[in-house]
């Protein structure tokens, strides 16, 4: 099994067993995989643990797009969303 499989894989069985609310979690058929230097864990725990409130502010989808752009990472919007 391709590792990114496996680890959709394992990932999907492991959040259904964290609650009910998780029981229909599914991947999207795309994935994205980035990296971080080091020195910006902090950062990126403290944007997940803050996740809801900035996004009342700008959609996951407009900062998406955004990210994508701004790395120039070329894109097909009718494969981005599911």
């Amino acid at each position: 099994m391709p590792l990114i499989e496996e680890l959709k894989t394992h990932s999907s069985k492991w959040i259904k067993t964290k609650g009910q609310q998780y029981q229909k979690f599914y991947w999207q058929n795309g994935y994205g995989g980035f990296s971080i230097h080091q020195g910006e864990v902090d950062v990126v725990k403290n944007y997940i643990s803050t996740q809801d409130e900035h996004h009342k502010k700008i959609s996951f989808e407009d900062e998406y797009r955004a990210f994508l752009e701004e790395y120039d990472i070329s894109f097909d919007e009718r494969y981005v969303w599911d």
